[in-house]
């Protein structure tokens, strides 16, 4: 009589394990992959938060680590057979040195992948941003595109340019041979703009409507759209998208998905009052208070002042010629492509997702309220 095998015991490492978006992966891998018997927490300022989950059935491991540092990502790689890639740095504010963008978000990718063909792990899962395709320089928008929508890739600002180029280095890796002769399969997952507990731009908003008396002013016109989706929905194509590589490596392998659920399309501004609102916040005007001409000599200016004053000090203003170009244009993507390959469909309903946004806004001077990526 015939004994069916035991399933194999998988380890797991998440690069950025502590992070906005990784640790949302991190507790969701912990509840919904069966399979893991350890889990790798890779992140250059590990969380206090990871000595919670020591308890659980599945090893929890903090690795203090930098992505820059190739023998510290070959060290934590291995024995692993799955890697999710979300270390990164996401600035468009100017707060690092372009060099140092490209070191982490460009470098780091190489010396992961570069680990998995040293070490013989096959499967590596990238999160790419929708910055990698656009908005481009010339802020041609993108309505209700999909992964095969033409679209000109030119970027002048190093964020984007990194996760383009960093993006590019993930998918041509498919297919190269790792330690013990068989094939890397990867795939790259673009979330459109992330929201959700821990975001800190929603945070920074908050803060500056109550500075301002429970007010924020218009500044984009409420027809731009932006696609936005929420971060425990973006961990969990994460977390599907890493189980199924291994089933379907023909055909996930060397693709890129845009992650996407029922998130309403608004403006950035609109949409941020869906949870700004509720919590006391006003968005005053139905035209921009200023004239958009008006707008991009402030960004200018911000850009300029940022520039003189970097010797002496870190000036990074939430408006700038990128951060205003981002607004102004239109990005919204309609796609099922992630579904049809891997069956992905939301964990989260727009209606559950937007209320725990909204608590977590409302405990955001509780430093002791957590991510709660349950179902």
């Amino acid at each position: 009589m015939a004994v069916s095998a035991e399933p194999q015991k998988l380890v797991y490492l998440i690069t950025g394990g502590c992070g906005f978006l990784g640790e949302h992966v991190v507790r969701l891998l912990l509840q919904q992959e069966p399979r893991l018997q350890e889990l790798r927490v890779f992140d250059l300022h590990l969380g206090p938060w990871l000595e919670e989950l020591k308890t659980g059935p599945v090893l929890v491991t903090p690795i203090q680590g930098d992505v820059t540092q190739a023998h510290e990502v070959a060290a934590a790689m291995a024995g692993v057979h799955v890697v999710i890639h979300t270390a990164g740095l996401v600035d468009v504010f100017g707060k690092a040195s372009p060099q140092t963008i490209h070191e982490i978000n460009v470098q780091g990718t190489q010396n992961v992948i570069d680990a998995c063909v040293q070490t013989g792990t096959q499967f590596l899962v990238y999160t790419s941003s929708m910055e990698a395709l656009g908005p481009n320089n010339k802020g041609h928008p993108f309505y209700r595109g999909n992964e095969d929508t033409p679209y000109e890739v030119a970027h002048s600002h190093p964020y984007p340019r990194s996760k383009s180029l960093a993006e590019k280095l993930v998918l041509e890796a498919n297919g190269r041979k790792v330690r013990g002769g068989l094939p890397l399969v990867t795939c790259a997952l673009r979330p459109t703009g992330i929201y959700g507990e821990g975001h800190q731009i929603i945070k920074d908003f908050y803060s500056q409507g109550l500075r301002m008396g429970g007010r924020l002013f218009r500044a984009i016109p409420a027809s731009v759209e932006h696609g936005r989706v929420y971060v425990g929905n973006v961990a969990w194509m994460h977390v599907l998208a890493a189980r199924e590589l291994e089933r379907r490596p023909a055909l996930m392998g060397g693709q890129v998905y845009f992650c996407y659920d029922k998130s309403p399309y608004k403006s950035y501004e609109d949409f941020n009052m869906e949870f700004l609102g509720p919590c006391g916040l006003q968005l005053v005007g139905t035209r921009p208070l200023l004239p958009y001409w008006l707008l991009i000599i402030l960004a200018a200016l911000n850009a300029l002042l940022q520039w003189l004053l970097r010797p002496l000090l870190l000036y990074t203003p939430l408006l700038n010629p990128y951060t205003l170009a981002m607004a102004n244009t239109t990005f919204t993507v309609s796609t099922d492509k992630a579904q049809r390959h891997f069956g992905y469909t939301p964990l989260f309903s727009w209606e559950d997702s937007r209320a725990r946004t909204i608590r977590w806004v409302q405990a955001s001077g509780d430093r002791s309220a957590r991510p709660s990526p349950g179902p």
